[in-house]
């Protein structure tokens, strides 16, 4: 089984940036789709972007479109989530999942393998 660990998580003011990092173990990382999820206190778990296997194909929320961007490196088995001009209602625990199913998967229940998460808060 793959395990996952997030990085990155801090505090931002309104309109900053971060970029969240997830080094996944195993031999296998380019056979599994990659997903970002957030959970903010009160709410459910929730999609935020996901990419597939080989990096080609990525789809994102209509809530962070144009503002996230989901990547990763073969080379050190790692994904990446880079948020800019983000704002308050982005703060959440944000979580790493990973699916050993192609396509595009956008609910928790798709993703057996999570990280432990990493707090980001974003102050106004």
């Amino acid at each position: 089984q793959v395990q996952l660990a997030e990085f990155g998580g801090g505090l931002v003011q309104a309109g900053g940036s971060l970029r969240l990092s997830c080094v996944v173990s195993g031999r296998t990382f380019s056979s599994y789709t990659m997903g970002w999820f957030r959970q903010a206190p009160g709410k459910e778990r929730e999609f935020v972007t996901t990419i597939s296997g080989s990096g080609a194909y990525a789809y994102a929320a209509d809530s962070v479109k144009g503002r996230f961007t989901i990547s990763r490196d073969f080379a050190k088995n790692a994904v990446y989530l880079q948020m800019n001009n983000l704002k308050p209602e982005d703060t959440a625990v944000y979580y790493c999942a990973a699916s050993s199913d192609s396509g595009m998967r956008t609910h928790p229940s798709n993703f057996p393998s999570w990280g432990q998460g990493t707090q980001v808060t974003v102050s106004s």
